[in-house]
């Protein structure tokens, strides 16, 4: 199997962390991206993936997988053990509504802030996304300051359980992670959120977490967004 990614951007970090927690890098071949460069809005990455983004997970009869959550039922599903997914109804519902959660309050929205209220997107990338527009400044504060609340909710969430679905470790606990990675990139990060806080502080030290592959972003991105 293929994945198509780039080091150190969110999404991508949630698949590494799914393939370590499955136990199957030795099974992956990463394939690097150039984001910065907008490499994935050029036709060779659209045939494999129309909607541009990473990741996207390429099997070996060329059928290609993408969005981060597809990637993840996959994976987590292929020994036929979901440990990331969910088991029950019970189990698979909570998770995916949380996922949900994850994505709409913390990630996307510090995605949004990053593309349109930074100039973190280096000199190739801004003619594929939206052109200046009026208002354009007040509306990625507007993100920014969902990304915020949004932290603020998953941190009334785990007052009262040990991760975000429940009692184990499941996808948006992933999702959660690399937003607050994002969030911590971009000076969105919420201090004094002493539940979530410890919530990230265990995170970061599980296997799968602590030692997965890619997880800086590369120096020549940095050069770049900076």
């Amino acid at each position: 199997m293929k994945i198509y990614d780039r080091s150190g951007f969110p999404n991508p970090i949630r698949i590494r962390v799914v393939v370590a927690q499955k136990g199957l890098e030795s099974e992956i071949e990463w394939i690097p991206v150039d984001l910065i460069g907008a490499e994935h809005k050029h036709p060779a990455f659209l045939a494999k993936n129309p909607s541009g983004v990473v990741p996207v997970l390429e099997l070996e009869d060329g059928t290609c997988i993408s969005e981060s959550t597809a990637i993840t039922e996959y994976l987590d599903n292929l020994d036929g053990n979901p440990v990331l997914t969910g088991r029950t109804p019970l189990e698979m519902a909570t998770i995916h509504m949380m996922q949900h959660r994850a994505e709409a309050y913390v990630i996307d929205p510090v995605g949004n802030y990053f593309h349109y209220g930074t100039p973190g997107w280096g000199d190739v990338l801004p003619a594929y996304k939206a052109p200046e527009w009026k208002g354009r400044t007040e509306w990625a504060g507007r993100e920014a300051a969902k990304a915020q609340e949004g932290l603020r909710y998953f941190n009334k969430v785990l007052r009262t359980r040990p991760y975000v679905a429940g009692d184990n470790f499941t996808m948006p606990d992933i999702t959660l992670f690399a937003g607050i990675y994002f969030a911590e990139a971009t000076q969105l990060m919420v201090r004094g959120l002493r539940a979530l806080d410890e919530w990230h502080r265990r995170v970061s030290e599980l296997p799968a977490v602590k030692h997965r592959t890619g997880q800086e972003l590369l120096p020549e991105d940095l050069a770049r967004i900076k």
